[in-house]
């Protein structure tokens, strides 16, 4: 295995502090704490060229991991390896076989121009010339950098930037790649130039990936496996097909009809949403083909057009973390 997780736990120590006059004496006086459990015992493995989905709400521990997987932060108890490596005790030798996207922060010098950066983290990693040519040639036709490479990097769109990111994590030829939120405020266009970028370093380089993402349109473009984290703990590990069904089996059909509906009542479907003539329904397979759903709604109504999905994603996981409490 590439990476292996084993009983990994981080605590965070907070203050807390009391508002007005009186609260400000009692905060100089006797400060209190809360401890806040980032990770709370988790295990999992990860094999070679996986690319695997990491999902969670805001302080549920996704950062926190990629941290300590990265080797920026070490575990309070337990312990990882990645490539065979402690990343919190061998950081030196470890770092030149990792590379580290964070959607929030840059490895990039904001004034200089951006291949001047891309020089400097050659020097940095220690990355041989003849290498670093062809590495860097790669990128660039892959990405599409050439129109800025030479522009300061605070000149920079978000997209722009984050494809040169993304250049910068990889110039070394790392084997494995932490992405946390690499699309982070991103026009539909980067999103797209960014995902595919992954998906084929991920294919044609066998570059092993972990990415951490609130868009749910990153996990079902590109994971072929997912792990839900929650409050600290691994709650779901699977795949997308083992998610869904984990959380609910229901499809969904999108009917326009000529006229408008009277009533709806039918069993194993459900109507979520009514719009002039337009039905949004939820059904079982289990319970009613779709086949059968469609002749009974053909006996009703006086039908334009249908669609059939899958539920979308994120109402998967928004349903999940409810479930879950999380």
């Amino acid at each position: 295995m590439v990476i292996v997780a084993n009983q990994l736990s981080k605590e965070y120590k907070i203050g807390q502090r009391k508002s007005g006059i009186v609260g400000g004496l009692q905060n100089i006086i006797h400060k209190e704490y809360k401890i806040v459990k980032a990770l709370e015992n988790i295990s999992f493995e990860i094999g070679e060229g996986e690319l695997v989905g990491y999902i969670g709400p805001n302080g549920a521990g996704k950062s926190t991991t990629i941290k300590i997987l990265s080797g920026i932060l070490t575990p309070d108890s337990g312990e990882c390896k990645v490539l065979g490596k402690v990343p919190y005790k061998e950081r030196i030798n470890y770092v030149k076989d990792i590379g580290v996207v964070f959607g929030q922060r840059t490895q990039l010098w904001w004034d200089l121009p951006v291949i001047d950066s891309f020089e400097l983290l050659k020097d940095i990693y220690k990355i041989p010339k003849g290498d670093y040519i062809k590495v860097k040639k790669e990128l660039i036709e892959w990405l599409n950098l050439e129109s800025f490479i030479n522009t300061p990097v605070r000149q920079l769109s978000l997209g722009q930037k984050m494809r040169c990111e993304l250049a910068a994590s990889l110039l070394h030829s790392p084997q494995v790649l932490f992405l946390d939120e690499p699309t982070i405020g991103l026009d539909a266009i980067s999103k797209l130039a960014v995902r595919e970028f992954i998906k084929k370093l991920n294919k044609e380089k066998g570059v092993t990936v972990i990415l951490t993402t609130h868009d749910m349109d990153d996990i079902e473009t590109l994971c072929n496996r997912v792990m839900v984290i929650g409050k600290g703990q691994i709650l779901l590990d699977g795949s997308l097909e083992t998610l869904r069904n984990t959380v609910s089996k229901d499809r969904r059909m999108i009917l326009e009809t000529y006229e408008g509906t009277n009533g709806f009542s039918i069993n194993g479907a459900t109507l979520i949403e009514e719009e002039k003539n337009r039905l949004m329904i939820d059904f079982n397979p289990d319970i009613i083909t779709p086949a059968e759903l469609i002749n009974i709604l053909s006996t009703k109504y006086k039908i334009k057009d249908i669609l059939i999905e899958n539920t979308p994603i994120e109402e998967i996981i928004a349903k999940l973390y409810g479930e879950l409490n999380i």
